[in-house]
């Protein structure tokens, strides 16, 4: 079942290529949704897809060199129907 979540990282997760690895991440994975660096300096995503993929992205972002995630904010949110690709906002 697709459930949509919204994910708030914080840490040394700006300029370390977080947004990068996200993209490859969750293309490579089929989900879906978007990827901000905030101005607070934590990265903001929506993503959308099974509950075990997103926790699978979160796996494999933690485990990429120079990214350091302090604290992860999860927060459920609707579906979006006609979501497609994941990309860097």
């Amino acid at each position: 079942m697709k459930v949509r979540e919204e994910i708030r990282c914080h840490g040394a997760v700006q300029g370390v290529g977080f947004r990068f690895s996200a993209v490859h991440i969750a293309q490579g994975i089929g989900l879906t949704g978007w990827v901000f660096n905030d101005y607070d300096g934590s990265v903001l995503m929506q993503v959308q897809g099974e509950k075990d993929l997103i926790n699978l992205m979160l796996e494999r972002l933690e485990k990429q060199p120079f990214i350091r995630i302090e604290k992860i904010e999860r927060t459920s949110i609707p579906v979006e129907r006609n979501d497609s690709g994941f990309h860097v906002r």
